[in-house]
């Protein structure tokens, strides 16, 4: 097929071709793609807004990354943190930095992952541009959120004695793109080798196309549990449950026998001579969310919320942040993932 080179088009030409059937859907979108810039109006709400910068070679490798899935992806990764906040994710722009080794074809596929990921979670692009790039494909995005004041809810609130809580399981993702970076080295090597993926689409699933936790906030909603403490899981558990303690200026006790773990993973890890508590601990691009509330609500927590774990506990400051094994041995929690 005949590919368009994005120059015949012109900047201008490929931002509308990319917003012109996005239709905004949000109350609060006064005015999307179109003019200078998006006018937004909330009521009676907070404003939550976070950005992420996703660079080729760096976040993302195109040779197993198809384009509609990191266009999914990247939403994905915007709306958690907004979701992190007990918000609601409303409205994003996106920003592209191209080289001139993509078409057009390549921009609408990546876009066709964005919008896809608009409709499932009810979110408006309101925004838009484009870019020439000397060192392959960047993408900016911007999500925009609203909360009530008295819901937002912040890394700094947990409290002692706070129960540690965990959405979904973790390390598939990291295991996912150490699957595909083997089969990128096999390929490399023998180009005529099919890579060997049968049989392990879930860390697949979990690393290409991840879910962000909305599930998880319309839940929390509908039992009026409000989190004193939650951070989304992006850089590994134990990164971010060591950012969240100190925010909140409190020790954890993490329970490894308590870490949520898919059987997929172990296999896969087993097979890669990995050990999968590490890649737990420390592999990222979970997306999952890290929460606390108080020991009170554990009745409610079992009784509603059947799809998280309680992991362990906040503490003292002084006591410290460590890993507990189930002989009872005292592993001081370090950051190892992204740095």
């Amino acid at each position: 097929m005949q590919k368009t080179g994005i120059a015949s088009l012109g900047k201008f030409n490929l931002i509308k071709r990319l917003t012109d059937t996005i239709e905004c859907t949000q109350p609060s979108t006064l005015k999307g793609p179109g003019d200078d810039a998006a006018v937004l109006h909330h009521e009676q709400t907070e404003t939550i807004l976070s950005t992420k910068l996703f660079l080729e070679g760096i976040h993302f490798d195109l040779t197993y990354t198809p384009l509609k899935h990191l266009g999914y992806k990247t939403v994905i990764a915007g709306i958690s943190d907004i979701y992190a906040m007990n918000a609601t994710p409303r409205q994003i722009l996106l920003s592209t930095g191209l080289s001139k080794r993509f078409f057009v074809e390549d921009i609408d596929e990546l876009y066709d992952g964005v919008k896809t990921a608009c409709v499932r979670y009810n979110l408006d692009l309101v925004g838009s541009d484009v870019a020439p790039s000397m060192t392959g494909l960047a993408i900016s995005i911007t999500t925009t959120g609203e909360a009530p004041k008295e819901k937002i809810v912040y890394r700094s609130g947990g409290k002692k004695t706070d129960l540690l809580c965990l959405t979904g399981n973790l390390g598939a993702a990291y295991m996912g793109l150490q699957l595909l970076k083997r089969e990128k080295q096999l390929f490399e090597g023998q180009p005529d080798k099919q890579p060997q993926l049968e049989g392990f689409e879930y860390i697949l699933q979990r690393y290409l196309k991840p879910e962000a936790r909305k599930d998880i906030i319309d839940t929390m909603a509908a039992i009026n549990l409000i989190p004193t403490a939650m951070i989304n899981l992006s850089d590994g558990l134990a990164s971010d449950a060591l950012h969240l303690c100190r925010q909140s200026q409190c020790g954890l006790r993490i329970y490894l026998e308590r870490l949520p773990i898919a059987s997929e993973t172990f296999s896969i890890a087993d097979e890669m001579h990995l050990d999968a508590v590490t890649a737990a601990l420390n592999g990222g691009d979970d997306y999952e969310l890290l929460f606390t509330a108080p020991i009170s609500s554990y009745d409610i927590l079992r009784r509603e919320m059947q799809n998280i774990d309680i992991i362990g506990h906040l503490c003292d400051p002084a006591e410290g942040a460590f890993l507990v094994t189930p002989d009872n041995q005292a592993i001081e929690l370090r950051a190892q993932g992204w740095k």
